[in-house]
């Protein structure tokens, strides 16, 4: 097929976010190498994790994903009919608004940071680890405030199809809390990372302000709820707001019957899960946020054929990139962690705990990947309701999951919180799996024939992985983790990638190619 200028753009524009997130990521895995080394699963990085779940709770749904799903197809919809004033008229009223609404949100929180810790959030905890959890929560509270503008400049910046610098801002961040492990943690202890986040937060909004003055940015000290675009965000974002929340309910449940398990099952399933969003982070996220302003455009013009056609090849893309991922990270889980993260205080027990989590959620990747762009597809359309109801109905499998899989991991000889990761996985395909049926119905079809047909390509090239890798494993008497998990991760991808270019996965090589020839001009 031949690909259509939406779908060139999008695939251009993938390609410079996705080397942007991909560097974003390896910088945050050695960020989490760092930790790791210095304080593995113990007790100080259980309440570091546990600490950091309120803040980003207020930024998910106050500023994060909520505001971007509705704040860019609405300023997008200024910018196509050519109404730039009002565009940034909006701009600066929502960064005014979230200024207030969330300095005021965190200090709420701080105040009653020992109650929710104590009896929501982690009521598993003993006396010292709840205080410690207070003090590095109640630091890490500035930074929801920062990201709060910075999210929005992020907007701004992506309805211009700038791309480059809100995908850079990630690693500016990840710097600055690999500088705080290295110089501020000897001193401070894990304190430091705390602080590490607040400055990372400040780089991140700073690096992208170059961006606002190339396009033009126009602030002005504007305060209103009543501006027609104001309103518009408002009342797209109620159901994202209450859709995200859905999802860190998900994220509270887990922690709350982690907290009870072993000391460590917090840490490590934070780790497992932040694994899982590596490849999810550099193929998915890259794909959607290049794909969002294009949908937007699309649905403010109502070409709903475009649309079709765009989000179908999207799709058949991310699955192309997703699946192998998926594949790999199952069958490689205990020499990539090893390779990772065992060194110091990361024991051969945490490598353990971590795979085996890692295993599940890895089950789920390829669902997380595709409602990363499904879900975008509705909020272009200006409807945020739908994912609500969807969402909701998978955040109660998974909480209902979650409560019954850890006890039978548990009386069948198995870390409990495997089930916890399983739970996830379950209701996230589940939840793709109705999104894809009612986007389908209302969009008239997703090119079925053909992305079947290429889903089954990329599904036999992914499979064939899978058997190589899995024999390597079977007939390696190395035991040196690097060498395992590097030639893992090269012959995998090498096998991969030829199946898939001689069986013509078009999308792989439309995302692929631009990638390659980005990284030989660099």
């Amino acid at each position: 097929m031949t690909l259509s200028a939406d779908k060139r753009q999008i695939a251009r524009a993938a390609s410079i976010v996705m080397v942007a997130f991909a560097l974003s990521r390896v910088l945050g895995l050695v960020r989490d190498m760092v930790i790791a080394g210095e304080f593995g699963t113990g007790m100080e990085m259980d309440a570091y994790r546990v600490a950091f779940r309120v803040p980003d709770l207020l930024f998910q749904l106050m500023a994060g994903g909520a505001l971007a799903s509705a704040f860019i197809p609405t300023f997008t919809g200024y910018l196509a009919r050519g109404n730039r004033a009002g565009a940034w008229r909006l701009f600066s009223a929502i960064i005014n608004l979230l200024l207030i609404i969330l300095t005021v949100a965190a200090i709420a929180a701080a105040i009653v940071a020992p109650w929710l810790i104590g009896n929501i959030i982690a009521p598993g905890f003993d006396a010292e680890k709840t205080g410690l959890t207070v003090d590095l929560m109640r630091v890490m509270l500035v930074s929801t405030v920062v990201f709060g503008v910075s999210g929005v400049v992020m907007g701004a910046l992506n309805a211009h199809q700038h791309f480059l610098l809100p995908a850079v801002a990630p690693m500016a961040y990840n710097l600055a809390i690999i500088a705080s492990a290295l110089f501020i943690v000897p001193s401070l202890g894990v304190m430091g990372l705390a602080v590490g986040v607040v400055a990372g937060s400040v780089l991140h909004l700073l690096v992208q302000v170059p961006g606002l003055m190339r396009i033009g940015a126009r602030y002005t000290p504007l305060l209103t709820v009543y501006d027609r675009g104001v309103i518009e965000v408002s009342r797209l974002m109620g159901p994202r707001v209450l859709g995200l929340a859905v999802v860190q309910i998900n994220f509270l449940v887990n922690t709350n019957l982690a907290s009870r398990m072993s000391e460590g099952a917090v840490s490590a399933i934070n780790y497992a899960w932040l694994l899982m969003l590596l490849p999810q982070g550099v193929l998915a996220q890259a794909v959607a946020t290049a794909a969002f302003p294009t949908f937007s455009e699309q649905a403010a013009r109502g070409e709903k054929a475009a649309m079709r056609s765009a989000l179908a090849a999207t799709l058949r893309a991310v699955f192309a990139l997703s699946l192998p991922a998926a594949v790999g990270l199952i069958v490689l889980r205990k020499p990539l962690v090893a390779l990772l993260f065992e060194r110091g205080a990361f024991d051969q027990t945490s490598t353990e705990l971590v795979a085996w989590a890692l295993m599940f959620f890895a089950l789920g990747l390829v669902a997380h990947a595709g409602l990363e762009i499904v879900a975008r597809a509705f909020y272009a359309m200006h409807d945020t309701v739908t994912p609500l109801f969807v969402g909701g109905g998978a955040m109660l499998l998974n909480v209902a999951l979650s409560l019954v899989l850890p006890p039978i991991f548990d009386t069948a000889g198995w870390y409990p919180l495997g089930g916890l990761a399983l739970a996830n996985s379950v209701a996230t395909i589940l939840e793709l799996i109705g999104l894809l049926w009612i986007v389908r119905g209302r969009l008239g079809g997703l090119e079925g024939r053909y992305s079947l047909g290429m889903l089954l390509r990329i599904m036999a090239a992914a499979s064939l992985m899978g058997v190589v890798l899995t024999a390597l494993l079977s007939i390696s008497t190395v035991e040196n983790t690097l060498v395992t998990g590097v030639m893992g991760i090269l012959l995998g991808g090498g096998v991969y990638l030829g199946a898939a270019w001689l069986m013509g996965v078009q999308e792989l090589r439309a995302i692929v190619l631009p990638v390659l020839q980005r990284l030989r001009r660099g």
